[in-house]
């Protein structure tokens, strides 16, 4: 499994894997995947668009998924519990980056 940095996954391209990739990449199991389309926490589309059962996956879900399964890990939590935490970090990025660029806008 590569490690390549947030910044690599969070780069904006529109790269899309398939079920097969997305799984060798994250590390999980292909049940947990499924739980993970399940609560509509991942993004899972129709590879062909049709509604087919072959799924596409963002590449911004590498990222979240490897980072709710070391969250889930590390304190041993369901998988419901790391959802709320990675939601929550994600917010928190969102927010402090609002601020740096307010900041900036103001001058401080």
């Amino acid at each position: 499994m590569s490690m390549r940095s947030k910044q690599a996954y969070m780069s904006g391209r529109s790269q899309y894997f398939a079920w097969e990739e997305f799984i060798e990449l994250t590390g999980i199991h292909p049940s947990r995947v499924g739980e993970l389309i399940e609560i509509g926490w991942i993004d899972a589309r129709s590879a062909d668009g049709n509604g087919d059962t072959s799924y596409v996956f963002r590449e911004v879900d590498i990222y979240r998924v490897r980072k709710l399964e070391r969250i889930c890990a590390d304190f041993e939590l369901p998988v419901h519990g790391g959802v709320i935490i990675v939601d929550l970090l994600d917010r928190i990025d969102a927010l402090e980056k609002k601020v740096r660029e307010l900041n900036g806008i103001l001058g401080r």
